[in-house]
């Protein structure tokens, strides 16, 4: 099934959000990505699960907060804050 989840992350540069997109583009199973400096969001569509890519942004070191989790599966939206 195909997911979407918009994380807020924290970056205060353009090497942070280099760091980010290329954590996303070397995992795995992520269909497309945007990284938006601006308004320090970062959207993910994928079919993996919300762990795993909360996992590959936060191994940037970046601080990672509320997400928004749609799966184009359902009407679904849960938003999830860690």
């Amino acid at each position: 099934a195909q997911h979407q989840y918009q994380f807020n992350v924290k970056m205060t540069c353009s090497g942070c959000s280099g760091a980010v997109t290329r954590a996303l583009s070397k995992a795995e199973g992520i269909e497309s990505y945007e990284v938006n400096l601006e308004k320090q969001e970062v959207t993910v569509n994928t079919d993996q699960t919300y762990e795993y890519v909360h996992e590959k942004i936060a191994k940037t070191g970046k601080e990672v907060s509320l997400s928004v989790f749609r799966s184009h599966s359902s009407t679904t939206l849960m938003t999830i804050d860690r």
